[in-house]
C-alpha cells in the first residue's frame, strides 16, 4: 500500500471510495435511487468549493488502484484557521487492515509540519482517541451542534496554544 497526497485526477476514484465505504441500506429509498451516501455529497461540495486542503488530504493505493481517502478541509475556531477532517473512508474489502489509520497518521504528520494549531472531527471517540483526539470542549472549542457531545473532537498540534478556543465553524460546503 502507498499513501500519497491527493491529486487532482483522483476525484472519481475518491468519490467511488466514499460511495462504497458509506453505502448503507437506509439510503436505499425512492427519494435516493442511486443510494448516494451523504458523505459523497459532502466530499463533492468541498471539492467543488475548493475548500479541501490538498496538501493535507491523502489517498491510499494498492496496485495503482485507489482504496482509501481522507479529506482535510478549511475550518475556524473563533478567528483561528484550523483543519476539519472528514470524510475518511476505505473500500469495504480493505476495511480493518489499518488503511484508515495510515491515512489519519499521514494527515496528522503533514499538518503538524505546518502552522495549523488544531485538527477537529466528528467521530467515534473509541477510534480517534488512539490518534490523540479528545472531546473538543476540553480544549475550549465549542461545537456547532451541542448534541454531538464527546463525538466532536479535537487534537492539538505543535502550533497549538490555549488561545485557540471558541466557536468552531466548518467550511461553507458543510452547510449545504
Amino acid at each position: 500500500m502507498i499513501v500519497r497526497k491527493q491529486q487532482a485526477d483522483d476525484y472519481e476514484a475518491i468519490r467511488h471510495v466514499y460511495t462504497e465505504a458509506f453505502r448503507r441500506p437506509r439510503f436505499r429509498r425512492p427519494q435516493n435511487p442511486g443510494c448516494v451516501p451523504p458523505e459523497v455529497g459532502l466530499f463533492e461540495a468541498l471539492w467543488e468549493a475548493r475548500e479541501t486542503i490538498p496538501e493535507l488530504s491523502f489517498t491510499a493505493l494498492t496496485r495503482g488502484a485507489v482504496i482509501g481517502h481522507v479529506t482535510a478541509s478549511k475550518a475556524t475556531v473563533a478567528t483561528d484557521p484550523v483543519v476539519a477532517v472528514g470524510p475518511i473512508g476505505v473500500l469495504p474489502d480493505h476495511q480493518g487492515t489499518g488503511i484508515g489509520s495510515a491515512l489519519m497518521r499521514a494527515l496528522l504528520a503533514a499538518a503538524d509540519g505546518t502552522d495549523v494549531p488544531l485538527i477537529v472531527l466528528l467521530g467515534a471517540p473509541q477510534f480517534y482517541s488512539r490518534f490523540g483526539f479528545r472531546p473538543a470542549k476540553v480544549l475550549g472549542v465549542i461545537s456547532p451542534e451541542p448534541e454531538w457531545g464527546d463525538g466532536f473532537q479535537a487534537r492539538p498540534l505543535t502550533a497549538y496554544t490555549e488561545s485557540v478556543a471558541g466557536p468552531f465553524q466548518y467550511a461553507s460546503a458543510f452547510l449545504s
